[in-house]
């Protein structure tokens, strides 16, 4: 992997991110409805939406729509996997396939709070729609089962009755037990899940919104409680709950909707930041694993296999080599709490000294990249110590990594005089496998 297609990555994830604000600014749009297509043109539609799908989709859901892109490992929720035919945002009734407009309306508009970003402004309405055949096609269930649509009762508006109604059912549901009694984890019973294909799930936070996957309306928070979240342990409460009971919990989810960030005011954005900062303090380790989620530490700290993939197994075990030319190759440290072969035996100190400086526990010097210790030498001290404790959490996983390898003398010093004074940077090249010793001691 070149250092071009790191780059891509890491736009692409920081487009998704303003992709999704704008789209939240801009309101949801409703997707064009599909049309009947003969055979033909049906099979003209896949041919190109499998075109778009290769250029656009492949990175986060694979080739084979297996939902194991390169970009698969580092993202939370993981992609869609197409082949099983199950999906989470449906207006169908629990185990059904979607229908188009479903699947369209999530390729347009997105799934809000994920790396799914819409594509509405991107591609054509009749791109979409032959991305969406596509897609189709690579499970059978599209083939032999036909939709299941929940036609719902009529709309309970939302008043102070109703959400006071909400608030009993939440409560008779046992919705706290996931979601907490405040809807933001407080008192939860466990707020972190595995789906059902074993990868890490976190509960909706319900006082924003505009994470809501499907869509924040009372219509569209109806629908998850009313056709459930296939693959999670989110259910469907029908005939735990009548459709009447389900709009009054609809209504008072989304009376739990704080302010976002982007519509408040200077005191309130101190004010949230304050309450912030507390909650930090208060659960360091989960502090530590959200800034070395979003800063992609796994991204460069794990061995990649030819597709650019992290190797299974190896999350945070190092041993991916990075050549700054000419420089020298710089395979990237284990992570783990393994106590021979990472941080396991490390002191706070060394761990701090580390990240903020690039010195490595034996005295070796990183240089300023591809390790951007200059940048996270700006953690506040309590978002530094977060770290270390949450690396300390991390499963030993046993990969010695060789030291980093210097070029000749000569070599070097050429090098540096290009970059300080005829201003050629150098490229950085990745190399696929992993370079460390699994299993040595």
């Amino acid at each position: 992997m070149t250092r071009r297609r790191v780059k891509i990555l890491i736009v692409s994830l920081l487009a998704i991110v303003v992709a999704a604000t704008l789209r939240i600014a801009a309101g949801a749009q409703p997707p064009p409805a599909a049309q009947p297509r003969s055979l033909e043109t049906a099979a003209a539609a896949a041919a190109n939406g499998k075109a778009i799908y290769e250029q656009r989709c492949v990175e986060c859901h694979g080739p084979a729509g297996r939902g194991d892109g390169p970009a698969a490992t580092l993202l939370i929720p993981h992609p869609r996997d197409f082949s099983l035919g199950r999906y989470k945002i449906r207006s169908t009734e629990s185990g059904s396939v979607p229908t188009d407009e479903d699947l369209i309306r999530s390729v347009q508009q997105g799934l809000y709070g994920t790396a799914m970003s819409g594509w509405g402004a991107i591609l054509s309405d009749a791109e979409i729609t032959d991305v969406v055949a596509y897609v189709k096609s690579l499970s059978p269930r599209f083939a032999t089962d036909a939709p299941e649509v929940v036609v719902p009762g009529a709309q309970v508006p939302s008043s102070p009755e109703s959400i006071a109604r909400g608030l009993q059912v939440y409560d008779a549901l046992r919705c706290a037990s996931c979601h907490g009694s405040d809807g933001r984890g407080k008192g939860a019973i466990a707020t972190e899940f595995k789906d059902d294909w074993n990868q890490p799930l976190t509960a909706a936070n319900l006082t924003e919104p505009w994470s809501f996957r499907g869509g924040s309306t009372a219509r569209d928070v109806f629908f998850r409680f009313r056709t459930g979240m296939s693959g999670t342990p989110m259910p469907s409460f029908k005939g735990a709950a009548t459709d009447n009971e389900m709009w009054d919990l609809a209504n008072y989810v989304v009376s739990l909707g704080r302010k976002p960030v982007w519509s408040m005011t200077a005191d309130e954005v101190r004010t949230e930041y304050a309450d912030e900062t507390v909650r930090a303090a208060a659960d360091p380790i989960r502090r530590g694993k959200y800034l070395v989620d979003t800063h992609l530490c796994a991204l460069c700290h794990s061995p990649l296999d030819d597709r650019g993939r992290i190797m299974p197994g190896m999350m945070m075990a190092g041993g991916q080599i990075m050549r700054v030319a000419p420089f020298g190759d710089y395979p990237t440290g284990n992570l783990t709490s393994d106590k021979e072969t990472g941080l396991g035996s490390w002191s706070d100190d060394e761990i701090r000294q580390a990240i903020t400086r690039g010195i490595l526990r034996d005295g070796t010097r990183l240089p300023p990249y591809p390790m951007d210790w200059p940048a996270f030498s700006a953690f506040t001290r309590e978002d530094l110590n977060a770290v270390v404790q949450y690396l300390r959490t991390i499963p030993p996983i046993s990969n010695r990594v060789p030291r980093p390898s210097r070029p000749f003398l000569p070599v070097y010093l050429w090098a540096k005089f290009k970059m300080l004074i005829l201003q050629i940077d150098a490229p950085i090249v990745i190399f696929p496998g992993n370079a460390g010793t699994p299993g040595a001691r």
